[in-house]
């Protein structure tokens, strides 16, 4: 015989981790009126650092910051990654009671299936709260760049305008996100970046001011590889990146590339679209040369190029 379960225990457990999370982590997120509109964000510091999303502060010609206990004071924008869609904004905290703050989670160690808690101020509703799951890991999803961010959580916590910026909390009461997007019209499916990528990028927003990535002076698109040209030139790959134009004095016309050339291979790995060569395109390219594998009027071709740093 199945034993009945107690589903007025059940609910009460579930409303005691949620509330138990949102008592931790509520006290440290903001409300913040700036570029377009308003936004959430999460104090992630004793000294009044605060992580946001990028597109939440990055027209702010002037910043509004409104704390979970109502005090209003001017914030400031310390750096900016829009291919992340993440920003630091720091506020003062040398006067008034002792700002909150919240602990940043490993996302690593975030499961398919466990409770996850939005916490933002949607449609300037402030300090709401909504739960759900995790529906899935290592989603992709394109920044406002045209980028693409990896390693971004997918939850059914619902997200609405003003959520941006805010926390994704687990029911210990740590942050495994900052929620950024939501897929319209469709219901609970909303993405957070981990809090992974979120705490590597501020380091170096706090340290830099931005994020630094290299890059070759090309702009060039998906194209398919002939099958015919790829058993020709014994290629492995099915597509590549077509160069549309080439900068001009820029690190791809150093190497030797031109226009209608098309990108296989960049530092021995394979190429088959723009999104992976921006994905290796890191900070760690810039200045140090590297081999790159073209196909030009059919032929494979071998240059070294040296990727220098995105202003």
């Amino acid at each position: 015989m199945i034993p009945q379960t107690d589903d007025a225990h059940l609910l009460d457990a579930y409303s005691a981790a949620v509330t138990g999370a949102v008592d931790a982590v509520g006290p440290a997120v903001v409300k913040i009126d700036g570029g377009r509109g308003s936004g959430s964000g999460v104090l992630f510091t004793p000294d009044g650092l605060i992580l946001t999303n990028c597109h939440v502060v990055d027209e702010a010609r002037a910043m509004r910051v409104v704390t979970a206990d109502g005090r209003v004071t001017p914030g400031e924008t310390i750096g900016l990654d829009a291919d992340t869609d993440l920003a630091v904004v720091r506020i003062d905290a040398s006067s008034g009671a002792p700002l909150p703050w919240a602990t940043l989670g490993d996302s690593r160690a975030v499961r398919v299936g466990q409770i996850a808690i939005a916490i933002g101020n949607p449609y300037g509703f402030h300090h709401s709260v909504t739960a759900g799951v995790v529906s899935a890991l290592g989603r992709t999803l394109r920044a406002r760049s045209g980028r693409l961010m990896d390693d971004v959580i997918q939850t059914d916590a619902s997200l609405n305008p003003g959520n941006s910026g805010g926390p994704l909390v687990t029911t210990r009461g740590v942050v495994i996100g900052i929620n950024t997007a939501m897929i319209l019209p469709a219901q609970g499916i909303c993405f957070a970046i981990a809090s992974n990528t979120a705490r590597y990028v501020a380091a170096r927003l706090i340290r830099d001011g931005r994020i630094r990535r290299s890059y070759i002076g090309v702009a060039g698109q998906t194209t398919p590889v002939p099958r015919a040209v790829a058993r020709a030139n014994q290629l492995a790959v099915t597509a590549g990146v077509l160069v549309v134009s080439v900068e001009a004095g820029g690190a791809a016309t150093a190497a030797g590339l031109r226009e209608g050339d098309v990108v296989l291979a960049f530092a021995e790995e394979p190429v088959t679209g723009v999104d992976d060569l921006h994905r290796l395109l890191t900070d760690q390219r810039i200045g140090i040369p590297a081999a790159m594998t073209i196909l030009r009027r059919g032929a494979r071709r071998q240059l070294t190029i040296v990727p220098r740093e995105r202003n």
